[in-house]
């Protein structure tokens, strides 16, 4: 029976309320008041208000057995609050589009010629992240809109010749950047490029070091390249002497803006000079090309040992008979001694064809030899003396010199007197004067006209002619006048002094 208001309280659960407001004890409180029913309870005075039932989800009925053992959630029950469903996927914010790179920059046209024109530029200030594929270059002539692109695949290089045109046609360009993003904005020249035929002067631009004569040695290559200008196409020939060049020693090749001189190996009858003309129509350029092949020249000739006198020997030679086709810078001499039989350089670069060679050790015996040097280094061997230097031992005697005997005898003589003094009692002082004599004086010390002898207050140097007395620790009593006296055979002589102690 006490089941019976379960309907009543299955109706108040449905009743929707506020999450918070729903607690377990407001859930007990019909149970409660249910129990003590003992009969058939009245009829509520205000039966509860039925809530609008959900289209999905059927209210629980009174005649449902059961209905409190299992009761179905609905909103505001105290039931185990239902896992909330999973959130939707925010839809992911599509990437931006890559830019496509800038505008090349600094389009400009840097050269026209009868048939062509050869653009510049620089690279865009952007590329973006995929990189640059490269440029496409379009033309259209003046008057039409019908662009038309020169290269069939891009290119990464910032010049561009664009070939097979007609003179005399106004031909507008621009360049495109392209990448994987797109295409940029193109460059485009403001005004249209005129292709006619620029006539340019022939002039030839021999390089510095070509200017002077181009030395080689023998079995050398010569390799020259010589840069030229010109339009149309200048005609360039080359010539040695008036004649033309022998191919089979000398190949000349030439492009459209220099001509190669080439020699694979040098011999001295290439030497001289070769005549460059640059000519188109009536007007011409020339340059001279002077090359010298040299080699080490030959050793002297006629060598000879002229003469031998004490310490020196006197050598003579001629030039050589082949100076190598260059100028003799001088001659290397040199000699060898008989007992170590090794080389010494005495002389390097002798400008004359003769020399005098000095400080020979006597005793010994001499070869000589010499080398002609030119501008490619010494000869290959020497021209070698025909006969060997002796230097003899000579016999001299000795003399020596005779030096007029001085009578070096002088009486004494003081150069620095002694002076008056005052002193301090029981300081020691000195006394000091200068004398010169010969032979050497002998000193005597006086105190008030009476010799000092052996006293230990008193101590008497002299030292190159400068006497000194010491006074140990002067009393009052040591004052006076002393006297110094410098006496040898030829004579005497004295100083003196006063001596005060206070």
């Amino acid at each position: 029976p006490a089941k019976k208001p379960a309907p009543a309280a299955a109706k108040k659960k449905a009743v929707p309320a506020p999450k918070e407001e729903t607690s377990p004890k407001e859930e007990a409180a019909p149970k409660e008041e249910a129990a003590p029913a003992t009969e058939e309870p009245p009829a509520p005075e205000h039966p509860p208000e039925q809530p609008p039932v959900p289209t999905d989800e059927a209210a629980p009925t009174p005649t449902e057995a059961g209905a409190e053992a299992t009761p179905v959630p609905a909103e505001g029950s105290p039931a185990p609050p239902a896992e909330p469903a999973a959130p939707a996927p925010e839809p992911e914010p599509e990437k931006p589009k890559e830019e496509p790179p800038s505008c090349p920059l600094s389009l400009a046209v840097e050269e026209v010629t009868e048939n062509s024109f050869t653009l510049t530029w620089k690279a865009p200030e952007q590329v973006g992240r995929a990189g640059l594929d490269g440029y496409v270059v379009e033309i259209c002539k003046d008057g039409s809109s019908d662009w038309k692109a020169v290269n069939q695949e891009p290119f990464l290089s910032t010049r561009y010749t664009v070939p097979n045109l007609s003179s005399g046609d106004k031909i507008h360009v621009r360049v495109a950047a392209v990448s994987a993003s797109g295409a940029s904005v193109p460059a485009t020249l403001e005004q249209p490029v005129l292709i006619r035929e620029i006539l340019q002067l022939p002039k030839i631009r021999m390089p510095r070091h070509l200017r002077e004569t181009y030395l080689r040695r023998v079995g050398d290559a010569v390799n020259i390249m010589i840069p030229f200008q010109g339009k149309p196409q200048p005609q360039v020939s080359w010539t040695k002497g008036g004649q033309p060049l022998d191919t089979n020693r000398i190949n000349i090749r030439t492009t459209a803006r220099d001509t190669i001189f080439y020699i694979r190996q040098a011999q001295r009858g290439d030497s001289g000079k070769y005549e460059l003309t640059v000519r188109i129509n009536g007007a011409e350029d020339k340059a001279t090309l002077d090359i010298q092949v040299v080699e080490p020249p030959g050793p002297p000739q006629n060598l000879k040992l002229v003469d031998v006198w004490g310490f020196n020997v006197a050598l003579e030679w001629s030039p050589p008979a082949d100076n190598g086709n260059s100028e003799i810078k001088g001659y290397r001499v040199q000699k060898s001694d008989k007992k170590s039989g090794k080389w010494f350089t005495v002389l390097e670069r002798c400008t004359r064809t003769s020399c005098t060679i000095s400080d020979l050790i006597i005793g010994n015996t001499y070869s000589f030899r010499v080398f002609s040097e030119n501008i490619c280094g010494l000869s290959d061997s020497a021209a070698v003396a025909s006969g060997a230097a002796y230097i003899e031992k000579t016999k001299t005697t000795y003399q020596p010199e005779k030096i007029p005997q001085r009578d070096m005898m002088e009486p004494p003589k003081f150069t620095q007197p002694l002076t008056d003094r005052t002193t301090t009692r029981g300081y020691s002082t000195h006394l000091f004067c200068s004398v010169r004599g010969f032979p050497q004086p002998k000193i005597i010390w006086l105190k008030n006209q009476m010799e000092i002898r052996e006293d230990p207050k008193y101590i008497a140097l002299i030292d190159q002619g400068v006497c000194s007395l010491e006074i140990r620790k002067p009393g009052p009593f040591d004052g006076g006048v002393y006297t110094c006296k410098a006496v040898n055979p030829l004579g005497e002589a004295s100083v003196d002094c006063r001596l005060d102690v206070k």
